[in-house]
């Protein structure tokens, strides 16, 4: 796989609390060198992403419910549809990660659907938060993510005790099969990370660290 290949499996993130506009523009212009996936940055930066990608064929990713997942439902889809008025063409938005732990299935189902629905067709991405979870409760999640009408399942935020791993991968794309995309996100930082991912089922890569891997 080429770098050129490989770059259309990245989604070009950038969430840290601090980041700057002019950061996001440089994030943005390298998306727009390099061929990323998407540029994926929290709600606020939604306008200035999509204005500086359009015409592009980047698309603008903006997080949802983000890094914990434990506000309502009605928040999540609310913040969802603010990000598609804004420009936004996918969602990555976080599960109700304790609700599922303690086997609260159908309010999890819900809480994902909610967003889909507030989504109107912008791709939609579930992060499980794979480090806080069982290898039974990813399954699960998968399940519902699926169930939900999500188009992805989604390892990590990358801002919790573990990102991306093989096994995790291997298993959720073992779970959803060729119905849904997975994405490995958090922690991958070199090329051999983000092939390895890409040889486990990963159809995309969350990552910040996006021009090093290619280059």
């Amino acid at each position: 796989m080429n770098a050129g290949e490989l770059a259309k499996y990245i989604d070009h993130t950038l969430l840290k609390p601090d980041a700057s506009e002019d950061a996001v523009r440089r994030l943005c212009a390298e998306a727009r060198e390099f061929g990323f996936a998407s540029v994926c940055v929290n709600g606020s930066f939604t306008e200035l992403v999509a204005r500086e990608l359009k015409g592009s064929g980047v698309k603008t990713c903006v997080v949802v419910g983000f890094p914990l997942g434990a506000g309502t439902s009605a928040a999540k889809a609310f913040e969802t549809a603010d990000a598609v008025s804004r420009g936004a063409e996918e969602i990555d938005m976080v599960l109700s990660v304790g609700r599922l732990r303690f086997g609260e299935t159908a309010a999890v189902r819900e809480d994902i659907r909610a967003v889909v629905q507030a989504a109107e067709g912008a791709l939609v991405k579930v992060i499980l938060e794979t480090c806080l979870l069982t290898d039974e409760q990813k399954e699960l999640a998968c399940r519902l993510a699926e169930e939900a009408g999500a188009h992805f399942v989604k390892t990590s935020t990358g801002f919790s005790t573990g990102g991306a791993t093989v096994e995790d991968v291997a298993l959720m794309r073992r779970v959803v099969g060729d119905r849904l995309g997975v994405k490995a996100s958090g922690g991958i930082r070199t090329r051999e990370d983000a092939e390895r991912m890409i040889a486990a089922g990963a159809s995309r890569i969350g990552a910040s660290a996006s021009v090093t891997i290619c280059k």
